[in-house]
């Protein structure tokens, strides 16, 4: 929702300018991916093909062709949407996908970012491992494209570097209890005291419980930005099994007005009720419609305080990506705004379209 609030900041920002894009009103539409390949897919083609259906009473007055698409967080999500949307030279850009194998312009020609590749991100954790002088690590990997590139990466650095890995373990949310005991077993039979997290945050939220019960404590962990800022593994995190960890994050940023406006939340009511209701209720752990057996939910008022709430909505530690959010919208806009060759107004009757747009953010 954060990331959804970061875009929509972006473009009204813009649409309030008077140098940027004068004239011109940018709109969007907004779709949960669900972090799933299929249905993100789905999604990008329903835009691409301008086959969606409008909530809004009054009729567009032009075709609802999207000049380009931010997202998706995830590096496989991205990987699926873009390939997918490719021929049709729409860009995809993206916030948060990682993937070094997402550079390659031969398969994803009109994939754009606005966060730094695994390229850096895994020699830089191999420079920091050689740095403390830990020749001799273990590994846990996301068994994804995310992980298994990113771990790649940081094996050929760390070779190179002298240092030795005694393990790279993968794991997914979907694995057996088989085949999450052989991890646990791998890593207790081990003689390596640091590991190296190459996974998401919450990978460990299913695995810091399980490392609990099997006593897998006492390691030096170095994470990746997926995990090692994100407050949500701290709070899972009861047991200190992750205490000292350190690893590599996104820069600290922050964005004027931005924090505001999205914990402003009352003009969400505008954007649909369906959508709202979920969210009110999964935010404040209350009910609009109670069953007559249900007798331990909380009733929603529609007055509950986000002030006084303390969950994943109102931290704000996740600012730098959505910082990369926002700037996805003004690349976007910056491109339309030289291929509209505007100056002090923006000519209406010139209509780009995404190839245009594409080879000009590239």
């Amino acid at each position: 929702m954060q990331y959804s609030q970061s875009v929509i900041f972006a473009i009204e920002e813009i649409n309030n300018s008077s140098s940027l894009l004068p004239g011109v009103s940018l709109g969007y539409k907004i779709y949960d991916t669900c972090s799933s390949r299929a249905m993100g897919v789905r999604m990008a083609m329903a835009l691409v093909n301008g086959n969606e259906n409008s909530i809004l009473e009054e009729p567009c007055t032009k075709p609802a062709q999207p000049q380009a698409i931010i997202g998706e967080t995830y590096s496989s999500v991205s990987m699926a949407i873009t390939k997918t949307i490719g021929p049709f030279s729409v860009p995809l850009i993206s916030h948060d996908a990682t993937c070094e194998c997402l550079s390659d312009k031969r398969i994803y020609p009109t994939f754009l970012r606005t966060v730094p590749s695994d390229y850096y991100q895994s020699r830089a954790l191999a420079e920091m491992v050689k740095q403390f002088g830990w020749t001799w690590v273990g590994a846990i990997r996301r068994d994804d494209d995310y992980g298994n590139s990113g771990m790649a990466g940081f094996t050929e650095a760390a070779e190179k570097l002298g240092v030795c890995l005694e393990y790279s373990l993968p794991f997914f949310t979907t694995y057996s209890k088989e085949k999450v005991l052989k991890i646990i077993q791998q890593i207790k039979s081990s003689t390596s005291r640091v590991i190296v997290a190459y996974v998401t945050y919450w990978d460990l939220e299913m695995l810091l419980d399980v490392f609990y019960e099997h006593n897998i404590t006492g390691y030096q962990w170095v994470g990746t930005g997926a995990w090692i800022a994100d407050s949500t593994v701290a709070r899972t995190d009861k047991h200190k099994i992750l205490q000292g960890a350190i690893g590599l994050a996104v820069p600290k940023t922050t964005v004027t007005g931005l924090k505001d406006f999205i914990l402003d939340i009352y003009p969400l009511k505008s954007v649909g009720s369906t959508i709202f209701t979920e969210f009110w209720e999964t935010l404040f752990h209350c009910k609009y419609t109670v069953q007559n057996d249900s007798e331990h939910t909380t009733v929603c008022t529609g007055q509950e305080e986000l002030s006084e709430m303390d969950n994943e909505f109102t931290d704000m530690t996740m600012m730098p990506i959505f910082n990369n959010a926002y700037k996805a919208v003004y690349a976007i806009a910056h491109t339309l705004h030289d291929l509209l060759g505007c100056t002090q107004t923006c000519p209406t009757k010139k209509q780009p379209d995404p190839p245009t747009v594409s080879k000009k953010s590239i």
